[in-house]
């Protein structure tokens, strides 16, 4: 089966007896308390506090079940590192003493479900006592973390693949390494990965990619305590990239022009906040960036019309955070048969920096970026997310600046049908090529080669009728299906459009959408058909993509 399925997996999908299940996932155990037991709203209004914390963390399948009690799924248990009870421990955003907060309790299972060595979460009260503490669960299901991994992609006639092996909870820690060969779009090498969330026992971020690439290489280092939780109160972190690669420009889906670019970028920064009050947030950094970039011609590929000027940003910046909490749970939106959480409250995050010839900038420049984001919902679970960003830079000699924008909504029609509308729209002013917006393939509009448009200005929007079966097969994927409509287009700007048709292009197709459900890697697996409404040069009749996304 094409696209990134977890090698362990298949293999038991190969030799798995059992029939295709169309039962739901069991929920983690019952609680071993009282019918009696108060609920988190409850306890809270009592202003009971944490005592005990008790941590359950459960392997894979679950043994109890007589669908999941068999010989792969219990050779699976015993291969598989199970999360370790203290990495569980450290996430959490409570502790015995605190008073319980029904948002605290939430808030905190949400960020364990982030972590993809996690595939269920449950916490709930096991014991209230006299003195009106309560003792806490956390009970927990892991995922396959371990991925040996050959994959294939197809996405605008181009195909893409990786073999590699990769460990999201290497020994049960919560640690994400990985080594392999990768073939994507615009390159293809060697990458190394490192990844710790809760570095020295605590909050700390620590991330590390190395790639040696066909088109050049990619060092980039991180290390941060980032605003993790809507309460934390301190930040601060640092990171640095140093890689050089081959840049591609794209006229009707082909390459006709190639240059060199060499990067050098540096980051410091720190952060307060009052924390969370009346369910607002507000956050404030200061920090340093610096940004070189530099561009030559390599002798062996076409040359472009015109090359980017090299320049440096170096100088501090402020950067302001306005959050306000709203979060609801979801299911069957984005993913098949998972929770998900949609972040409906309001967002802003505003940077105003200034590049400084005396600290080693090209030129005295002001640097800015304002995003935005809200959401709103309305009668049936019908749910409208939008968002915007602006960003640029601007000196006496130049003005550079994009403009974005997004808005999706989500009209559920039962437990497992939805209809999905989003429309996105892109302005960019720039005399660099390397800023130009396209359409086509990978970048929108499934049904004409990749990067086919090529312009200025972008403007895409998509109808999706989706359907999320129960169909679970062997316990170990979740299957769904989609029908889609797009239409867009890239105009304008001082490009040469190649052969590539101008106007609006259409395209409509259908596809199916797998995720599986117990690895760590579980994106949702596309295999698309997609029919284009205008033909033209290097257009065919029908494309066939295959993709690993994120999302439905």
């Amino acid at each position: 089966m094409p696209g990134r399925i977890l090698a362990a997996s298949l293999a038991l999908w190969l030799a798995a007896e059992a029939l295709a299940q169309t039962d739901a996932l069991p929920a983690l155990g019952e609680a071993p308390t009282l019918a009696a037991t108060p609920t988190f709203a409850e306890l809270e209004a009592r202003g009971a506090r944490i005592g005990e914390i008790i941590i359950d963390a459960q392997d894979i399948f679950d043994l109890d079940d007589p669908r999941e009690n068999n010989m792969l799924f219990r050779a699976a248990n015993a291969l598989h590192i199970r999360t370790r009870p203290d990495v569980v421990r450290r996430a959490l955003l409570f502790k015995p003493g605190d008073p319980l907060s029904v948002r605290v309790v939430e808030e905190t299972e949400r960020l364990l479900r982030d972590n993809p060595y996690l595939y269920d979460v449950v916490i709930r009260p096991v014991q209230l006592h006299e003195d009106g503490t309560v003792d806490l669960e956390v009970v927990t299901r892991d995922t396959w973390s371990l991925k040996p991994d050959v994959s294939y992609g197809r996405e605008g006639g181009v195909d893409t693949g990786s073999i590699s092996i990769e460990e999201r909870n290497l020994l049960g820690t919560g640690i994400s390494v990985s080594i392999g060969r990768v073939k994507e779009i615009d390159y293809s090498g060697t990458e190394f990965a490192l990844s710790d969330r809760h570095a020295f026992g605590g909050w700390t971020e620590v991330n590390y990619v190395y790639s040696d690439l066909d088109t050049g290489h990619r060092n980039a280092l991180s290390v941060a305590q980032p605003f993790y939780a809507l309460d934390t109160r301190e930040a601060a972190g640092v990171s640095a990239f140093d890689g050089d690669r081959i840049a591609s420009d794209y006229r009707a889906g082909e390459i006709v022009s190639q240059y060199h670019h060499a990067r050098r970028t540096l980051d410091v920064f720190a952060g307060r906040s009052a924390g969370l009050e009346n369910s607002w947030v507000q956050r404030f950094s200061v920090g340093y960036n610096y940004d070189s970039n530099a561009f030559s011609l390599d002798p062996t590929r076409d040359p472009p019309e015109r090359l980017p000027e090299d320049y440096d940003l170096s100088g501090p910046y402020f950067r302001y955070e306005l959050i306000q909490d709203d979060v609801r749970r979801v299911r069957n939106f984005d993913q098949i048969e998972r929770p998900e959480f949609f972040d409906l409250g309001f967002r802003t995050t505003a940077q105003i920096g200034r590049a400084l010839e005396s600290l080693g900038a090209t030129r005295d420049s002001w640097i800015y970026k304002l995003a935005l984001s809200d959401g709103a919902t309305g009668s049936g679970g019908q749910v409208l997310l939008a968002n915007a960003a602006v960003s640029g830079r601007y000196d006496e000699l130049d003005s550079r600046r994009q403009l974005s924008a997004e808005a999706r909504y989500y009209v559920p029609r039962g437990s497992t049908s939805l209809f999905y509308a989003s429309v996105s729209g892109a302005v960019s002013k720039s005399p660099d090529i390397y800023d130009v917006l396209q359409i086509g393939g990978d970048s929108g509009l499934r049904g004409y080669p990749l990067r086919y448009q090529t312009g200025d200005r972008r403007f895409l929007a998509t109808l999706e009728q989706r359907i999320y079966t129960d169909y679970f097969p062997f316990r170990l994927f979740r299957v769904g299906g989609a029908v889609f409509f797009d239409v867009g287009r890239a105009w304008g700007g001082d490009f040469d459009p190649g052969d590539a048709e101008q106007g609006w292009l259409a395209d409509f197709g259908f596809g199916l959408r797998i995720l599986s459900a117990r690895s760590a890697f579980g994106n949702v697996i596309h295999i698309d058909v997609a029919f284009p409404a205008v033909t033209g040069p290097n257009i065919d009749s029908a494309q066939l993509l295959v993709k690993s996304r994120t999302s439905f």
